[in-house]
């Protein structure tokens, strides 16, 4: 994606260079008052996503065979829908939310993955009438609970720029030509500077998922989480965000540091961040959301319906709450230990405005849910550029995804139990 025209608001911080972030701030200014504005649906964030815009006919029916969920319900104003893309082995190679207007379907993936995701569709059409494109001139807007239909009315109230036009002073960015088309193939249903509305669907169960939580007697940490976002020209997205702070009181922008720690509070994957070479949708709990089990073939089914039916995935997702409330905190990919053992790595990480230190990890599914882990601290040395372990955090687990590995919609006993209780009668 382009750099955000946010980055140019009065001080906005980046994030750090080769940060899945870096294309939005990390803040501006006070990233605890963001997460609680963000929190309470008075805040508004940039995000750093691709946009691939998939035109014709066949869209819908096309990305159904392709991708892990049932697209060919969506209709224009209807929130959208997830769904993965995977290998082969059930890998995840793209996470999708996906917004369909009627002539255009919205694919918003992880910032850097466009390109990819738009020559992979492209390899894939065939005979079909259907087209793939990134879209530069697309911005994903975030926002939570009420802020996101405040975001959403603020993005149609707004003017769509004009053709051609950049954004003005103090929001300045290289901005694609094609900007005054992205209004017009959102279709009838645009109004203003409004592309797209997605809801987010986590923490629930979408028809034809489940969850693997099963036996957990307590509410699932993202219980309050309405999380979403909105699609605008991204020249416009200074005028967008200038029409939604004036439209109500104490309202603020949020940085990437206030929308991740909100995100990881929730249990909520996200495949920058979680998802590795290995992880398969049963680890994170990505069957609520992105996968219909009964939809017929698509790349990677095969390992869907296995892990869910005979095995146990190798490892789980679990929040860790962790101690101390100042210091460093742990970085992505940082050991998790159990006694001296490694037994997970860390793969998100955030400072809470109110839990403190919270970090998501994925563990080996065998570690008791009940058992206190802590996870290693590193710094880099200046001289050699190199991590080196200064100490260890306490971490408390919150599971998401049971160590006993069974879903609800897993059968009762391994199919076939009854032919080799046979066999050996």
């Amino acid at each position: 994606m382009l750099p955000s025209p946010l980055l140019n608001r009065p001080g906005a911080v980046a994030s750090a260079p080769g940060d899945p972030d870096e294309a939005v701030p990390a803040h501006l200014g006070d990233p605890g008052r963001e997460q609680a504005a963000l929190a309470e649906g008075r805040a508004a964030c940039a995000l750093a996503r691709d946009v691939v815009a998939v035109t014709g006919p066949d869209r819908l029916s096309w990305l159904t065979t392709l991708s892990s969920q049932v697209l060919t319900a969506l209709e224009p104003g209807d929130g959208g829908a997830e769904t993965l893309l995977l290998d082969a082995q059930g890998h995840i190679t793209h996470a999708l939310a996906a917004i369909d207007d009627g002539r255009t379907l919205w694919l918003v993936t992880e910032a850097g993955s466009g390109e990819d995701l738009a020559a992979f569709l492209d390899s894939m059409r065939f005979m079909l009438r259907v087209e793939a494109a990134q879209r530069a001139d697309v911005t994903a807007l975030g926002a939570l609970g009420e802020g996101l239909d405040a975001l959403a009315q603020a993005a149609r109230d707004t003017e769509p720029p004009a053709a051609g036009a950049q954004a003005d002073a103090g929001d300045a960015v290289e901005a694609n030509d094609a900007t005054d088309d992205a209004a017009e193939a959102a279709g009838a249903e645009a109004q203003g500077s409004l592309i797209g509305l997605w809801r987010d669907p986590w923490p629930g169960v979408v028809d034809g998922g489940t969850s693997y939580d099963v036996g957990l007697e307590r509410p699932h940490p993202g219980e309050g989480y309405q999380a979403g976002f909105v699609l605008v020209p991204t020249s416009g997205v200074g005028a967008v965000a200038r029409t939604f702070l004036a439209a109500g009181t104490n309202r603020r922008l949020a940085g990437a540091l206030a929308w991740e720690a909100l995100r990881i509070e929730a249990g909520r994957p996200r495949r920058a961040r979680e998802a590795d070479a290995r992880a398969i949708p049963h680890e994170l709990d990505w069957l609520r959301t992105a996968v219909h089990l009964t939809k017929g073939c698509y790349p990677g089914q095969e390992t869907i319906a296995r892990t869910l039916n005979l095995g146990r995935p190798p490892r789980r997702l679990t929040v860790l709450q962790l101690d101390g409330l100042g210091g460093d905190l742990p970085r992505p990919g940082a050991v998790v230990r159990m006694g001296e053992r490694a037994v997970g790595a860390v793969t998100s990480v955030a400072r809470h405005h109110e839990l403190g230190p919270i970090a998501l990890a994925l563990l080996r599914r065998a570690v008791p849910a009940g058992e206190q882990l802590t996870v290693e601290v590193a710094e880099v040395d200046e001289a050699t550029g190199e991590e080196i372990v200064v100490g260890r955090v306490d971490a408390a687990q919150e599971p998401l995804v049971s160590p006993e590995g069974r879903a609800q919609a897993s059968p009762s006993e391994r199919p076939g139990a009854e032919l080799r209780k046979g066999l050996r009668l």
